[in-house]
């Protein structure tokens, strides 16, 4: 029965191919995609952060006298999908494997929009009880799981057509997603958060972003789906390069370069999260401006770290990927020192360290994706870049906003510097020990 299935869904996947077969994708029809894919992880992505800081601590954990504790408890639970989120991947690609790219994206979007949209229906602690965090953890494990299989290859299909010159820009096109998520994440909130009274906005305002969170997944679907039903994209799996392989199996070949992988980016994973979530939370609980204001400078940052996020790609090809990376994690090093300073020196402070942290974080995230990837042989691209960017998100960004929080309310906003630091040379030594192994042993599984 499992071999019928899997029989009629590549012969469907097929036939869908030679649909788009007189009309090839191009690289702009690619990138566009892949531009789509991500704004749309990376939206849900920021809806529920935002709202972690804004909303749940208020609504879920309301049983919580202290608003500092209640929005740890908030956090704790946002670092749940980081856990689902390997787990996803590795149930997915045996879907992957037995009924293919087009029905793991279907099942995998639709899960993320419903668990998503679930959340805008959310009763708090007052109206359920403690049904309220348990239905929150569920939901918020369900867009982990979804996530995990979210991947679907486009990134490495992108990379396979980057000119030779090119590939630091192309590499670049994917983190694109990110800072367009977040500015209209942000936005939304923003305005709700301005215009409505506490009371609505607490009621039932903050949902509609969650509703819109299901409705760009269904567009992303159909733009992702439309470039899996291309012939470039076939001939890709038909060349084994963007077909899922047994994880044991890669791990053996390909174990170390995944340990790197992960750990090369934390530099700027650990900065992804003092720019976004963790400040809004600690402007909320400490002063310096309204929610409302600060989103807005936010989504200003945003803009700023979206020219040097495509900086970075121009940057990449003249200095190589790890380079730039390498050069990245030494500037967040340095911003480290002055970056607690900033964040409690009032609203100037504050805005001022929103806008240079976006700036430095677009240069380091850039190219932290797929810094290491290169090293996979060609049959364990895929396995391997799903892996690596799971691990990777869960070492340096699954527990950053609980980590710096607990950290800055604790011990003292100092702190944070630590914390950056800490990101900072995780990277420099996972790119060092990578030119290390690199110069000394060829990889293997290379093919």
């Amino acid at each position: 029965m499992s071999e019928a299935t899997n029989l009629s869904s590549a012969s469907m996947e097929r036939d869908a191919r030679q649909i788009h077969d007189d009309k090839p994708i191009s690289p702009g029809s690619i990138v566009i995609g892949v531009i789509i894919g991500r704004m749309g992880e990376f939206f849900d992505f920021f809806v529920y952060g935002i709202a972690s800081v804004l909303v749940f601590p208020r609504l879920v954990f309301s049983f919580v006298p202290d608003p500092v504790t209640a929005t740890l408890y908030s956090f704790a639970v946002f670092s749940l999908a980081f856990l689902a989120r390997p787990v996803g991947s590795l149930v997915f690609m045996w879907v992957d494997r037995n009924y293919g790219r087009g029905t793991k994206l279907t099942i995998a979007l639709f899960l993320l929009g419903g668990s998503t949209a679930s959340i805008a229906f959310l009763p708090g602690y007052e109206t359920i009880g403690m049904w309220s965090p348990a239905l929150l953890a569920l939901f918020r494990l369900g867009q982990g799981f979804a996530l995990g299989g979210a991947w679907d290859g486009l990134a490495s299909l992108l990379a396979l057509n980057a000119p030779e010159n090119r590939r630091g820009f192309y590499a670049m096109v994917p983190q694109l997603g990110a800072p367009f998520g977040f500015a209209l994440a942000s936005l939304l909130f923003g305005y709700f958060a301005v215009n409505l009274s506490d009371a609505d906005f607490l009621s039932w305002g903050w949902r509609y972003p969650f509703f819109v969170a299901f409705a760009i997944n269904v567009v992303a679907l159909f733009a992702r789906l439309r470039i899996v039903a291309s012939r470039e994209f076939g001939e890709a799996l038909e060349n084994h390069e963007l077909e899922p392989t047994p994880v044991l199996e890669m791990l053996r070949v390909h174990g170390i370069d995944v340990v790197l992988g992960a750990f090369a980016p934390l530099a700027s994973f650990a900065m992804f999260h003092l720019v976004t979530i963790f400040p809004l939370s600690w402007v909320t609980l400490f002063g310096g401006q309204t929610a409302g204001s600060f989103l807005f400078v936010q989504v200003l940052g945003a803009i700023v770290g979206l020219g040097t996020v495509i900086l970075s790609g121009l940057l990449a090809d003249r200095l190589g990927r790890r380079r730039q990376l390498l050069i990245g994690a030494i500037i967040i090093a340095i911003f480290s020192f002055s970056a607690p300073f900033l964040l409690n020196a009032g609203r100037l402070g504050q805005d001022a360290f929103i806008i240079i942290g976006f700036a430095i974080l677009g240069l380091s995230f850039g190219q932290a994706s797929g810094s290491v990837s290169s090293r996979f042989g060609q049959k364990y691209r895929y396995t391997g870049s799903a892996l690596t960017s799971d691990l990777s998100w869960l070492v340096g960004a699954g527990f950053a906003p609980l980590v710096a929080l607990g950290l800055a309310s604790q011990l003292g906003i100092i702190f944070i510097g630590g914390y950056l630091i800490s990101g900072a040379i995780c990277t420099i030594l996972a790119l060092l020990l990578t030119r290390v192994i690199t110069n000394n042993m060829e990889p293997q599984g290379r093919s």
